[in-house]
């Protein structure tokens, strides 16, 4: 009891002391009175009074911005000296009451909103804590380091794919250009000019912008994986492979690369999965893992590839993705890998034949009659190639309609050949008359 009314007596003694500095505008004497105030409900372990004396200091009439900001980062220093979970969240709310809507005290409000998120996820409530972040938008902050919004942004994304709302998970992470990550972190900073905002140094506790690279890769692969979008998988692996600290270590890149190469294979084909395609088989490294390197040299061979000879050979690899770096494939994996390999072979037919019947095709992919039409529907409604199917006859074109116009060309191409043909020939037939004259005349 006799504590509590000394600590109360020096409590009213130092907001006398606080209230004269306010009025003659002592910013420093201020700051040290308000500071000394939660200092000494500190020591006494007086928690609910500390937590009424930060309310009542930052309510105080023309309380001092200096003022308020040096009290919300004493008492975030106490936080994790409470000594139970209520004390800790009570302490964190009045803290994040007394910042709302203050601007001088955004960033750290935006930390003990993480803070709130991150307790409110140890207790099981995912959707609570998605909620409180996303009320923080850092990307407006100006004085908050450029590694520590990335980070709040990518917590952000990361709870929204915890909870499911893979729409706004994507809204969020739009908020971060991929840019971002190839900035050089080893030039100089630039002086700030006069008038500039200064730009706080991110805490400790924030991943370098490297780390925080593969950390947005990591959880843009499991927004991807969710829409089965093998292509921008592959390039997420591609960027992860490209990470200077994932290649120098071949226990990390190598499990990187056997994605790339999977999720290659299980894109659809396009230009976009040609190009990486070439440009990966041209990577030194892929020798290191050569089932890889023929799986892909199969893929841009204009042959056709058996199915069953295919799986029999890459089944156990397949199976052992679970136990690597990024986990196992996406579940209709080897659903879509057997799709995959029946759409290259009839593009290659496609590139060999210009009819054929719809027998002969299906030997060819290995199919029953029913099933080869169903895929090569299918990739003609994708516009992946153009094809006629005669039914009746059975018989399968894969010659391409021509319009008018590009009828016209190829015969004014034509004729502008043949008239070509006959001035060299012309031209050819006048020499010889002229050498045999020459000749008649000796």
């Amino acid at each position: 009891m006799e504590g509590e009314r000394n600590l109360e007596a020096s409590i009213e003694q130092l907001l006398n002391v606080e209230k004269q500095m306010r009025l003659a505008g002592d910013v420093a004497g201020t700051k040290k009175a308000a500071t000394d105030i939660l200092q000494l409900c500190f020591e006494a372990k007086a928690w609910r009074t500390l937590n009424d004396q930060i309310v009542l200091l930052s309510k105080r009439r023309g309380q001092l911005k200096q003022a308020v900001t040096a009290m919300v980062q004493q008492a975030m220093q106490y936080i994790d000296e409470t000594p139970d979970i209520e004390t800790k969240i009570e302490l964190i709310k009045t803290l994040n009451n007394v910042s709302a809507g203050k601007i001088y005290v955004e960033i750290e409000r935006a930390r003990l909103i993480k803070k709130l998120a991150k307790i409110k996820e140890e207790q099981g409530l995912i959707a609570e804590a998605a909620d409180l972040m996303q009320e923080i938008a850092v990307e407006t902050f100006g004085a908050m380091a450029k590694t520590e919004k990335i980070a709040f942004i990518l917590e952000q994304v990361r709870l929204c794919l915890d909870r499911q709302d893979y729409v706004r998970a994507q809204i969020l992470s739009r908020k971060i250009s991929p840019r971002v990550f190839d900035a050089d972190p080893t030039k100089e900073k630039k002086k700030p000019k006069e008038g500039d905002n200064i730009v706080e140094e991110a805490p400790a506790d924030i991943p370098s912008l490297m780390e925080l690279k593969r950390i947005y890769y990591e959880l843009m692969i499991r927004y991807y994986s969710h829409h089965q979008d093998y292509l921008e998988i592959c390039r997420c692996y591609k960027s992860i492979y490209d990470i200077p600290s994932v290649k120098e270590n071949s226990a990390q890149w190598i499990p990187v690369l056997r994605k790339i190469c999977w999720y290659l294979v299980l894109s659809p084909h396009e230009p976009m999965q040609s190009s990486l395609l070439n440009s990966i088989l041209e990577d030194k490294n892929l020798s290191e893992i050569p089932n890889f390197r023929l799986l892909l040299k199969q893929l841009v061979t204009m042959e056709v590839i058996q199915w069953t000879a295919l799986w029999n050979d890459y089944k156990d690899e397949f199976d052992n993705e679970k136990n690597l770096l990024g986990g196992s494939l996406v579940e209709k994996a080897a659903e879509d890998l057997k799709q995959r390999i029946i759409e290259h072979n009839i593009l290659v037919v496609s590139k060999y034949y210009s009819r054929i019947t719809l027998k002969r095709l299906a030997e060819l992919l290995c199919l029953n009659l029913k099933e080869a039409e169903k895929h090569l529907s299918e990739m003609v409604v994708s516009k992946a190639l153009v094809a006629k199917i005669d039914r009746p006859m059975g018989i399968v074109s894969f010659q391409t309609s021509k319009d008018s116009n590009d009828i016209l060309n190829s015969w004014a191409t034509n004729l502008e050949k043949l008239l070509d043909l006959v001035e060299k020939s012309c031209h050819q037939i006048h020499k010889e008359t002229m050498v045999h004259k020459a000749a008649l005349k000796v």
